[in-house]
């Protein structure tokens, strides 16, 4: 018996070393890409499109993304960093390679892994020219210091270091692939939606490995912060949610103002002030999109 303890011992140390190991932090890979002139008009659509301020808000300056709102979450309180370029409480030393690894392969600069509440399984599909302009944008922000306090998370240094293996799981290679039967429309509304937009994250359910069910793809479900159910996007005009795809156009630019009270639950209301910001086009291209999902 006392063998068989020892044996056991032994074991769990070899397989907690064993973890240790394989999940410490990554060297950040430095992206093979110069940032030209970034298209700042772009990356404020980026911006709007990506709905950054409605979790990186100050909590006394809802339009400053210098960060520090609460964001609960079932694994405890997040704080959304400061996204203005202040060199002590924002980004204002990191590097467009440290940018590009956290939006695309959710590592912060020192090599951890950051919480995936920061929905980068989305933004590794999109292009990284726009990756580019929204940095650019970002740049061109004031400086606003803001320190912001650090997550309420219970074992945040063994939950940073168990992502290693969910993201084995979960991530999605590949950046997102146009659909040549589509058109051009189509495949925008698809980019922004799956891309910047991140919509599957809340409007698609996850596997028991909390992993987005790609074979449920805007099905609706469990809202991931716990805030009730995240209604299925297929079939909107066909359950009388919408009448077409003006009518959609007209909820994305106007909201709960013209009466579309289904912009208005479940966290929607601040979707559609972002999404309110974007070019008519993009908005039609958004709807093309969704109106495809029978």
């Amino acid at each position: 018996m006392k063998r068989f303890l020892q044996a056991l011992v032994l074991l769990a140390a070899l397989g907690l070393g064993l973890f240790w190991v394989m999940t410490a932090p990554v060297p950040v890979p430095q992206a093979d890409f110069k940032v030209a002139d970034a298209n700042l008009e772009n990356g404020k659509l980026l911006f709007n499109a990506g709905g950054c301020i409605s979790c990186h808000a100050a909590p006394d300056a809802r339009d400053v993304p210098s960060g520090g709102t609460p964001l609960k979450t079932p694994i405890g309180t997040l704080y959304p960093p400061n996204l203005t370029p202040d060199e002590e409480t924002g980004l204002g030393r990191w590097q467009f390679y440290q940018f590009q690894a956290a939006m695309q392969k959710g590592l912060s600069p020192d090599g951890s892994n950051l919480i995936p509440a920061f929905p980068y399984g989305s933004y590794r599909s999109m292009k990284l020219q726009d990756v580019a302009d929204l940095w650019g944008y970002l740049r061109s922000l004031p400086p606003v210091k803001n320190a912001v306090p650090p997550h309420e998370v219970v074992g945040l240094g063994l939950v940073r270091r168990g992502l290693t293996f969910w993201k084995m799981l979960a991530l999605q290679d590949g950046l997102w692939v146009p659909d040549a039967t589509q058109s051009a429309a189509w495949n925008r509304g698809a980019y922004l939606v799956n891309g910047p937009g991140h919509c599957q994250e809340c409007h698609t359910p996850r596997t028991l490995f909390m992993a987005l069910d790609g074979a449920r793809a805007f099905r609706g479900g469990p809202h991931p912060e716990g805030k009730g159910t995240v209604p299925s996007l297929h079939g909107l005009v066909e359950r009388q949610r919408y009448k077409d795809a003006a009518d959609l156009v007209l909820a994305f630019q106007n909201g709960e103002a013209y009466g579309y009270e289904h912009m208005s639950s479940g966290g929607m209301g601040e979707v559609q002030s972002n999404l309110s910001k974007l070019p008519e086009d993009d908005l039609k291209a958004i709807a093309e999109y969704l109106l495809s999902l029978k």
